[in-house]
Parts: C-alpha cells; sequence; structure tokens
C-alpha cells in the first residue's frame, strides 16, 4: 500500500485563488476530488455547508425535496444562518411563512401526502423558524417583509 498523496496548503490556496476547478486541483495533487474538499474544509478554504435540519427535521422523499414548503423552509434557514438569499426568494419564504402564523396554521411533514398546513398548537413549527430569521434579519414579529409586495399582485 502507497504513501497517500500529500497536498501543500499553501499552493492548494493559490491555486484555488487563481480559480482552478476541483478536478483539476485534484489531477495536479493526484488525489480524488473528494480529497480537494477534505483538503480545502481541513485548510478553511470552503464555506461551511449549510446546515437546514433545524428548518426541516423531517426526512423529506424525492418528489417533496423541491416542494414550495421546502424551498421556504431552506430559505428562511440560509438567512438565519447569514447565507445571502436572493430578495424575491427570502419575501416568497416570509410571506409564505407570515401568512401560516397569522392564520394559525404550522406546518408538517407526511412522507406519504408532503407537507402539510395544520392548526398551530403549542409551540409552533413554523412560529419558530419565522422568529429566528426574523431576529436575524432585524424584523419585529409581525413586521411585513423588507421589500415585499403588499398589493396582493404577485
Amino acid at each position: 500500500m502507497g504513501r497517500k498523496p500529500r497536498i501543500d496548503q499553501e499552493e492548494l490556496a493559490r491555486l484555488a485563488a487563481e480559480g482552478w476547478s476541483n478536478a483539476r486541483l485534484a489531477a495536479h495533487f493526484g488525489v480524488t476530488e473528494s480529497g480537494i474538499l477534505q483538503a480545502k474544509r481541513a485548510t478553511g478554504l470552503s464555506k461551511p455547508m449549510t446546515d437546514h435540519s433545524r428548518a426541516l427535521p423531517w426526512t423529506l422523499r424525492r418528489e417533496h425535496s423541491q416542494s414550495g414548503p421546502a424551498t421556504n423552509l431552506r430559505n428562511l434557514s440560509a438567512a438565519t444562518q447569514g447565507r445571502t438569499v436572493p430578495k424575491d426568494k427570502l419575501n416568497t419564504a416570509l410571506r409564505w411563512a407570515n401568512r401560516l402564523v397569522g392564520n394559525g396554521l404550522d406546518i408538517t411533514y407526511d412522507p406519504e401526502h408532503g407537507f402539510l398546513e395544520v392548526p398551530a398548537e403549542g409551540s409552533s413549527h413554523i412560529g419558530r423558524v419565522l422568529a429566528e430569521a426574523r431576529a436575524v434579519l432585524g424584523e419585529a414579529p409581525g413586521e411585513r417583509p423588507r421589500g415585499a409586495d403588499t398589493s396582493g399582485q404577485g
């Protein structure tokens, strides 16, 4: 069994800054792309992965993973974690969550039927996700999302 190739961290940082792709870096260092990703994480060259498990605590079936509720929850989660979310997508997610909370509804997930709007009872999942996003975005509870279209036209 041969010795693992060593990735020079300074050279990796320099080449990555020059815009080299992970595939090109892997070929250069004689490792897999996964090895490059691991080296980038170890040297702080890559952003940490965004973890949406707090906003999406369910194991979603593939056919539900790109649904409106899943997308809205991921966008709220990303904003809560300080990620940049396009303004239109963030406003859509905020309007959706505000509508649910304002109507006393919560969101739940069923693998057979997908996301379901249900009466909020006790601790509201969507209420918590919305409150966390508002706190990071600097919005007061009940405030309209910044830049939101309130005309009802879209």
